[in-house]
């Protein structure tokens, strides 16, 4: 049985799912794994020695049967409210890191958005938030 994750834990497993949930880890998206962990405030107390392994941790809860449910069951677990935004927005940069959002990646949005129960107007803020943010020419 798996301990209760932290918060930290919670944020970095949204990140890894999000990323493998194509299937693919592709470099960009890793990258802004490290850039959301190293300069994002909620990380501030967060020894990054520690990300490999909490995202190894993640990759082996969901290659089994029945994963996904249950890393969505721990994120929502070990995330207080206040940082549920939080959890939805850094899915969201770690979707757009390739400037590619794959259809499953959207329907873990949605997973996601629901499993944390946001409502419609944060959760449309938060993405037009992203989207300004990841805009290219």
């Amino acid at each position: 049985m798996t301990e209760p994750l932290n918060h930290h834990a919670a944020l970095i497993y949204v990140m890894v799912t999000m990323s493998a949930v194509d299937r693919t880890m592709n470099d960009a998206e890793l990258a802004r794994i490290g850039e959301i962990v190293s300069n994002l405030p909620v990380f501030d107390d967060f020894d990054q020695e520690d990300l490999v392994a909490t995202a190894e941790a993640c990759g082996n809860i969901l290659s089994d049967d029945g994963g996904l449910q249950r890393v969505l069951r721990l994120i929502k677990e070990g995330l207080p409210k206040k940082l549920r935004e939080t959890a939805y927005a850094v899915a969201l940069e770690v979707a757009a890191a390739d400037l590619d959002v794959r259809p499953e990646e959207t329907r873990l949005i949605e997973l996601l958005r629901d499993t944390l129960d946001l409502d419609q107007i944060t959760t449309a803020a938060i993405e037009r938030g992203i989207r300004a943010r990841n805009m290219v020419l």
